[in-house]
């Protein structure tokens, strides 16, 4: 909550400086008049901000949605529901942002545009389903398929991110044990080999692996530095627009893993825009904001063509169809749906089923990718052992 500067006068006419913690201007202004003070000025106060920019949980909002919903729906009304909500909360974030929406709704605004205000906690789609909701007496509804929508994306997010934890952690380790090999174990057989290197029979692939492990024993800083420049420049790359698009392409296009990541963003777009149109959201804007949600620039461009030929007045399926990016199996189904006007229960219907189907893919595509790390790290592992037992049995053989 901000705090603000004041400057008011009492019943007596003397002037009086202070400040205080409230939501809004108008509610500043209120306690000072409960006090029997006239303000004069009143601004925030340097070093506070109006207004929260911090992130919260998507479970955390999830729960929100949904609880509001059924306080509204058991006839609660809706400033009390958010003063509910605001002493349940245990976010600091989430109490202070419940607390301003309360506020603006108080002076007389729709809890759509309140929440429009803080766009780092509802997003967009939330903003324009409680919209939607509101104007057509559903509010409860639209709030309750936010959450459940929210809820889904989260659980989602989690198993993906399970399923992708093994493999990371292999590559981890790898990293680890090759670093301590060639750091700490391979330097002493050194020594061993110097005779071998003076009459130049000493192994290739042993000679690498000693120069190897100088290096990275001398240099050792050098590697560090640049890796931390290369995560820098790449993270500053895949920051701009190109990089973005460039990286969303590579996405889609690896082998083994890019179907799965296709399908988890057309899912999301299906799922997205399914949501809205059954919450009577207007479909150019239903397309704008799922498109967004795709998380991928590609496909993001694919639906943006889409909506320009809806302008003009075709259908969807077509367009999607044309990119290229979409499922066949998708756009047929999306084409029967908009011949048949369902087409927002069958985006749900298509987003459910190509959610179950590419997560059997993810588990195939991890159970396969476990084994080749794990190759992977036996592979270099056996190369220094060899590079170092080699030149041992050599030497051992000419005794």
């Amino acid at each position: 909550m901000p705090d603000f500067a004041y400057v008011a006068r009492d019943r007596a006419g003397k002037k009086v400086t202070g400040m205080l913690s409230a939501a809004t201007e108008r509610e500043a202004a209120a306690q000072l008049g409960s006090k029997s003070l006239f303000p004069i000025q009143l601004s925030v106060a340097k070093g506070t901000k109006a207004r929260v920019t911090g992130r919260v949980k998507g479970s955390v909002m999830s729960t929100v949605y949904s609880q509001m919903a059924s306080l509204l729906r058991s006839g609660v009304p809706m400033l009390r529901s958010l003063t509910v909500l605001t002493q349940q909360t245990n976010n600091p974030t989430l109490k202070s942002v419940l607390s301003e929406v309360k506020a603006k709704v108080e002076e007389g605004e729709s809890l759509g545009d309140a929440m429009a205000k803080f766009p780092r906690v509802f997003n967009e789609m939330s903003v324009n389903m409680v919209k939607a909701g509101t104007e057509g007496g559903f509010l409860e509804d639209s709030l309750e398929r936010v959450g459940g929508f929210i809820e889904q994306q989260e659980d989602l997010k989690g198993k993906t991110l399970g399923a992708l934890a093994y493999p990371l952690f292999i590559m981890g380790v790898g990293a680890i044990v090759v670093t301590v090999l060639l750091v700490y174990f391979v330097p002493k057989f050194e020594p061993l080999f110097g005779r071998m290197r003076e009459r130049g029979s000493l192994p290739a692939a042993t000679e690498l692996l000693l120069s190897m492990s100088r290096f990275m024993q001398s240099y050792w800083y050098i590697v560090l530095g640049l890796i931390a420049a290369a995560f820098i420049a790449l993270r500053s790359y895949l920051a701009s627009q190109k990089g973005r698009r460039l990286a969303d392409w590579a996405r889609i296009k690896t082998p083994l893993l890019g179907t799965v990541f296709l399908n988890l963003s057309v899912a999301r777009f299906c799922r997205v825009l399914g949501t809205l149109l059954e919450n009577g959201v207007p479909i150019l804007r239903s397309l704008e904001i799922s498109r967004q949600a795709t998380g991928n620039l590609i496909l993001s461009d694919a639906i943006a063509k889409a909506s320009e030929t809806i302008t003009a007045g075709e259908r969807l399926a077509k367009p999607l169809g044309e990119s290229g990016h979409f499922p066949p199996s998708v756009v047929e189904m999306i084409s029967v749906a908009e011949e048949s006007n369902t087409l927002d229960k069958v985006l749900v219907q298509i987003s459910e089923g190509l959610e179950k189907s590419t997560f059997r893919k993810l588990e195939i595509a991890v159970r396969l990718l476990e084994p080749l790390m794990l190759l992977l790290l036996a592979g270099v592992v056996m190369f220094v052992v060899l590079a170092l037992m080699v030149p041992v049995l050599k030497s051992s053989s000419s005794l």
